[in-house]
């Protein structure tokens, strides 16, 4: 049976009893259900969607440089947050903990390149940019005892948690830890667009506001090309832009990544999962919607405290129906992306490539362990021997998924600088100095070990054998 706005007395009664949950979650999750419940999803007329100007998504070369003044520079940093969405567990890769203890290249991990590169600026320029961390009940506790190795640092490191809602048992509609799941599996973090009311509720908003800080800028932890950019920043604060997203030139591999429109005269981001299903392969081309959201957000202090407090954060609603023990269980969650529409005179800025780096498996990580980027005062910057501007498409087969079995089957990461594409699938071991260039694919026949040995050189090559080597 589909729930009905019926169900919400009985919901809110189970949910008033939850002592695990503050009262601000309380009100928010309740306000989450009823939206659902009440079917308000933003219904978008697909004729009146139109393609941004260069007024809404500025080319980022358009944008004013920051002059070499020093005070000029410092100026604009004082103004400036960094908030980073650390809330993801590693699971995927095979970690356990948050994901931004991975190490990424040179022993170091996200977090560590965070920190060096925030210590750089604020010693560079006399600043003080905080750095925040906003975790999951997930990955809190890891971190606690993570962000303690800082401690030195010339980076004062904030965190708070996002909040904390319970899993809806789909066919009673009841929150599942009234029902008697109380361990973590009973809730779920509701998705990033609650960074702006956790940011308000876990009061750092307000401080940061009474310290003269202006700006937050938002990005995933995983993203390692979500650097401080003060050219944003510095348009931003001229143009009195409350909100900006950054978005970047859509490739093959980037077609699900939600899009900028502009809509009945504001600009908003359109995901995949509003578009009509006769519209799906227009949406994912790349001719009619050449730009998506990169998830590097950069927000007005004093706006998110102006709209969360008027509950006006009404993002669009995504369902995400699970099965966990067995159980079927309903978790929505919104997205910070979709809040741009709710802030006056927001814009998108079309960065430049190098500025989308996530790390979402095995793959993103030979790519930036390899020769193709090096580390430069915590900034990882493409090698410039390349002479294509995209990367190599990177198709690791199973055994290579988590970060574990990835290091052990690599002696060393190849040399890749010369790579189109990689498909390797099957038992693949690789040696030290291998240095692969064109297309090349490994596959190992089912049940033999397939070793690409020290120092070989393999270009436009499909390999199936040792034979073959």
């Amino acid at each position: 049976m589909a729930a009905t706005t019926e169900n919400l007395p009985q919901l809110k009664s189970a949910t008033d009893g939850l002592t695990e949950m503050s009262e601000n979650e309380k009100s928010g999750f309740i306000s989450l259900v009823s939206r659902y419940l009440s079917g308000e999803a933003q219904h978008i007329e697909w004729s009146k969607i139109q393609t941004p100007t260069d007024e809404i998504v500025v080319p980022y070369d358009k944008m004013v440089a920051v002059s070499e003044d020093v005070s000029e520079t410092k100026n604009l940093l004082d103004k400036l947050v960094v908030l980073k969405l650390n809330g993801g567990l590693g699971t995927t890769m095979g970690c356990t903990g948050p994901k931004s203890v991975i190490e990424v290249r040179d022993g170091l991990t996200f977090l560590d390149l965070i920190v060096i590169q925030i210590e750089n600026l604020n010693n560079k320029y006399g600043c003080k940019v905080p750095l925040v961390l906003m975790n999951s009940f997930n990955t809190h506790d890891d971190t606690q005892k993570i962000v303690e190795k800082y401690t030195n640092s010339n980076v004062d490191i904030h965190t708070f948690n996002q909040s904390k809602y319970p899993r809806i048992v789909a066919d009673e509609f009841v929150p599942w830890p009234s029902k008697g799941k109380t361990d973590k599996e009973g809730w779920y973090p509701p998705g990033h667009g609650d960074v702006f009311p956790a940011l308000m509720n876990s009061g750092k908003l307000d401080a940061f506001l009474s310290q003269g800080k202006e700006y937050v800028f938002v990005a995933n932890s995983d993203n390692l090309g979500a650097i401080v950019d003060l050219k944003i920043l510095k348009h931003l604060i001229l143009n009195k832009n409350e909100y900006c997203m950054e978005v970047t030139p859509k490739t093959l591999a980037d077609v699900k990544g939600g899009t900028l429109i502009s809509y009945e005269g504001k600009v908003q981001l359109l995901e995949i999962a509003q578009v009509p299903d006769e519209h799906v392969n227009e949406f994912k081309s790349i001719e009619k919607f050449k730009i998506f959201n990169t998830n590097n957000l950069w927000v007005n202090l004093k706006a998110i405290k102006k709209l969360v407090e008027a509950d006006a954060l009404k993002m669009e609603i995504i369902p995400n129906p699970k099965e966990v023990d067995g159980v079927k269980v309903l978790q929505l969650e919104t997205a910070a992306g979709a809040a741009i529409r709710f802030f006056d005179n927001a814009i998108g800025v079309n960065v430049p490539r190098s500025r989308f780096l996530p790390v979402k498996a095995s793959s993103d990580l030979l790519l930036v362990q390899s020769d193709l980027y090096t580390l430069v005062d915590g900034f990882v910057t493409r090698n410039k021997a390349r002479s294509n501007p995209s990367n190599p498409s990177i198709e690791l087969g199973p055994e290579f998924k988590k970060v574990a079995n990835f290091l052990s089957r690599f002696k060393s990461i190849p040399s890749i600088v010369e790579l189109d594409s990689l498909k390797v699938s099957g038992d693949v071991w690789f040696g030290s100095s291998v240095v692969l260039k064109g297309k090349v694919t490994v596959t190992a026949k089912s049940g033999v070990k397939l070793e690409i040995p020290d120092g070989a050189v393999v270009e436009n090559k499909n390999i199936n054998g040792p034979e073959e080597l």
